[in-house]
């Protein structure tokens, strides 16, 4: 299984390779569908236009991904998959030829111009859980920010992940519901553990903001986080 950047989550038989799905988890606009027999994306007109080179397009998800490098959590038993997704498009606009012809050595360039689009109610992402074999959420927590942290599922009913903003969270796998919160002093970026010592058990997770989301789109949540760089660990108080 992989929930994919272009906005597709895809299953294969891990034996023989072949497709079983592959469904939007996000919007989706720059392909109407997979084909399950060759695995190649069906273009829209809209995004034959930009490949033509010929005009500016709106397409979604942006170049960031509906998610990105950090991984999703499964849990077999309700069969759904946890997943931080980015949740904004993109105006993209490919440069003229002769623009591209006339560059110089050195010069950064990526033949195109990406302008993003975030949605008017100013929320970036969620935290889903996505049905696999269909791409639809069983539930959808909205977040200002896009959670750039991965998830991790236990047996106990909880979704761990972290926030650009600090928070650790716990989530209720089954309703989406943020039921405990840690506020760290700076983004969590990283992927959430859980393991066991002298028969208690642990979750930890880093606390220390970064990365391509952080770095290069402007986001008024993140102004006054810092870079960070600390360890945390947790463990659940005897009843």
């Amino acid at each position: 299984m992989q929930a994919a950047r272009n906005g597709f989550f895809y299953v294969l038989d891990r034996k023989t390779g072949q497709l079983i799905s592959a469904n939007p988890y996000v919007k989706v606009t720059w392909a109407t569908h997979i084909d399950k027999e060759t695995g190649r994306p069906e273009w829209t007109e809209t995004t034959k236009k930009a490949v033509s080179l010929t005009e500016e397009i709106e397409t979604w998800p942006h170049i960031t991904g509906g998610t990105n490098w950090f991984p999703y959590s499964f849990n077999p038993r309700t069969g759904l998959a946890y997943v931080n997704t980015a949740d904004w498009g993109m105006k993209y606009k490919p440069d003229p030829i002769e623009e591209i012809r006339n560059l110089k050595p050195g010069e950064s360039h990526r033949a195109v111009k990406i302008t993003p689009i975030f949605n008017p109610d100013g929320i970036r992402g969620h935290l889903r859980a996505i049905d696999p074999l269909t791409g639809r959420s069983k539930w959808a927590t909205p977040f200002k920010s896009p959670n750039w942290a991965g998830t991790l599922v236990t047996e106990g009913g909880l979704v761990f992940t972290g926030q650009l903003t600090g928070e650790f969270i716990a989530v209720d796998s089954e309703t989406g519901k943020v039921v405990w919160q840690f506020q760290t002093p700076s983004g969590i970026i990283g992927q959430p553990v859980t393991w066991e010592h002298n028969g208690k058990q642990y979750v930890t997770v880093t606390s220390g903001t970064g990365g391509v989301y952080v770095l290069k789109t402007p986001d008024p949540n993140l102004t006054h986080v810092p870079p960070g760089g600390t360890l945390w660990t947790f463990t659940l108080l005897d009843q």
